[in-house]
């Protein structure tokens, strides 16, 4: 790694931008995101910038103005600053950024999406429907048992993050409130089936021609879900890589199914694969993030550490994804630290 980061610092004519802020309601998960991702640039000797954005208009003067970062650091989440908007307006003005390609952080980002394509690759995930504000009406339990599903569920805005708008269904009384909140956060919502058993999530580097899972983490919430006060309170979850409850087998196993989802959704750079694991073993993919979190908390930065790579590394290599692409990763990973993809093939 040291020879990459050698070659990174040589290669800098600029600095990098580390991007946050934003107007979405992750916005301050972002500012914490961007702080971790600039001090660790920083510590690894990269030359860097914190550069906090309120919309896509504050970043495009600045880049008329014809000051140009080497690569975009993408450390926003959630509504421009990860549904492929901004990632157009960078990969237009020929600027390298981290994270996948424009269309894949589109499809990430849209829930419903994501998972029908999850279901015509035959990527195991929840049962599930999508519910418009415009439909106006609360199912019953009749009418979601119709259709496959059945208490609890998990009921979710469509196209946020962070575990914003999220509530589990165990009465259906407790269904109205429910939608209302995920409600308020857009106008499509998604009811899935809660799978009882392991949280688990996957970071994935790379793309179609060598895409490497780290290794899984399990998520061990301190009472409750996993919301957005047990991600981002120090002390509220445990974690474990490897996971505690899988064996080495199984935990292969949800990596190979990692893949097909990020594989699915046409990602590159890197992003995170969020799993439930049920009691017979059954890994279901929940969602990809293709800009997750990068706070001292976060979770990539965790399977990172379980493969033997520290923050500042970490951070320094997604660079040199951005800027040289995946032929680094063989010399850097080959010795088994990840799952090997060749181009054309299936995981």
């Amino acid at each position: 790694m040291s020879g990459a980061l050698d070659r990174l610092r040589a290669a800098l004519g600029s600095p990098i931008w580390v991007l946050c802020g934003g107007d979405s309601p992750e916005r301050e998960v972002s500012l914490r995101s961007g702080r971790g991702v600039f001090e660790a640039l920083r510590l690894a000797g990269m030359p860097c910038e914190l550069v906090e954005v309120e919309g896509l208009s504050d970043l495009l003067g600045r880049l008329r103005s014809g000051d140009r970062p080497s690569c975009a650091f993408v450390a926003l989440h959630g509504g421009w600053g990860e549904d492929g908007r901004l990632q157009a307006l960078l990969r237009s003005l020929g600027i390298p950024y981290t994270g996948p390609n424009p269309a894949s952080c589109h499809l990430c980002m849209d829930k419903p999406f994501a998972k029908a394509v999850f279901e015509l690759a035959g990527v195991p995930t929840p049962r599930w429907i999508c519910l418009s504000r415009e439909a106006g009406f609360v199912p019953s339990e009749d009418h979601l048992g119709s259709l496959g599903l059945s208490l609890p569920l998990v009921v979710k805005p469509a196209s946020q993050g962070s575990t914003v708008g999220v509530s589990v269904v165990e009465d259906i009384g407790d269904l109205p409130s429910a939608l209302e909140l995920a409600f308020s956060y857009g106008d499509s919502i998604l009811l899935e089936s809660y799978v009882a058993g392991l949280e688990i999530t996957v970071a994935v580097v790379g793309g179609p021609s060598l895409a490497l899972a780290l290794p899984p983490v399990e998520i061990s919430p301190r009472g409750g879900l996993y919301d957005y006060a047990h991600k981002y309170t120090p002390g509220m979850t445990e974690y474990f890589s490897p996971p505690r409850s899988l064996d080495a087998l199984a935990s292969e196993g949800v990596k190979e199914v990692a893949l097909r989802a990020y594989l699915a959704l046409g990602c590159d750079g890197y992003g995170r694969v969020d799993l439930r694991v049920d009691a017979e073993g059954r890994p279901f993919v929940l969602e990809v993030n293709a800009a997750p979190g990068m706070t001292q908390t976060s979770l990539v930065p965790k399977a990172a550490a379980a493969a033997g790579l520290s923050f500042p590394e970490l951070s320094a290599l997604l660079v040199l994804l951005a800027l040289e692409g995946e032929a680094f990763l063989e010399g850097l990973f080959g010795g088994g630290r990840g799952i090997r993809t060749p181009e054309g093939s299936s995981p």
